[in-house]
């Protein structure tokens, strides 16, 4: 049964290349457009609605039917710091365009940027930060603070890279937290679905089709008394606990 699996996983996985590529290459003139237009935050807020079209074709075609659940958590006009699991390289264009409301950035590694084609559209869409470099992780940070400032939400994974382990989360990293602290804005925890399911981190070039999903916990707002570890643990403990209640996606 396994290799059998396996052998449908490579084929899905074809299937799932030509389904993105093609969306891809429909979508490339609107983010071409795009990428010439200079102010913020209506470039971003524009990538964004062009990306949800995208993944509303992409993800039904690749077989991975897709539920957001928690939208009425976002209160309008208000931006917020989401606090996201990170199980699959799927995460970021799953997060990105179903986050609600305003415009959003991601936090993404600054080595995808550098593909081909793809990379135009990832850099429109993220901050990118080079983890090896201590400037750039700086630099990064400052540029998360100009994102919050425009009215953007800005997403975080905090765990920092991929949950490989069996674990629900891996411990976060306090970088978002003490953005949150330093600029007063709340934290929104979003979790996601069955990703790990659709691309296994310790399978190469495999893909299953299954339902994926992201729900958005209730906001956490950031008080006097707050420090940045009261707030990563807050976010944690109710990530962890939403998790391990396994709701229906």
């Amino acid at each position: 049964m396994n290799i059998v699996k396996n052998i449908l996983g490579r084929v899905f996985a074809i299937w799932a290349m030509i389904m993105f590529v093609g969306t891809m290459i429909l979508m490339y003139i609107p983010f071409l457009l795009l990428s010439y237009f200079k102010k913020d935050p209506i470039k971003t807020t524009r990538f964004i609605r062009i990306s949800r079209i995208w993944m509303r074709v992409f993800l039904p075609l690749a077989g991975c039917p897709m539920k957001v659940k928690g939208e009425e958590n976002f209160e309008k006009d208000q931006n917020y710091i989401v606090v996201c699991n990170h199980n699959s390289f799927l995460d970021v264009p799953l997060s990105s365009p179903f986050i609600p409301g305003n415009g959003n950035k991601t936090i993404a590694k600054s080595e995808l940027a550098k593909v081909p084609v793809f990379g135009l559209i990832y850099k429109t869409g993220s901050v990118l930060v080079n983890r090896k470099s201590d400037q750039s992780r700086k630099e990064s940070y400052q540029k998360m603070k100009d994102v919050l400032q425009l009215g953007l939400h800005m997403c975080i994974y905090p765990e920092g890279t991929r949950n490989k382990s069996e674990k629900a989360l891996n411990e976060f990293h306090l970088g978002a937290f003490r953005l949150a602290k330093e600029t007063g804005k709340p934290l929104i925890p979003g979790i996601i679905f069955n990703t790990r399911k659709v691309m296994p981190a310790n399978k190469i070039f495999f893909f299953w089709p299954t339902k994926i999903g992201i729900h958005f916990l209730s906001p956490i707002p950031v008080t006097e008394s707050d420090t940045p570890e009261s707030l990563k643990e807050k976010a944690y403990q109710a990530m962890k606990t939403y998790i391990e209640s396994k709701p229906a996606i």
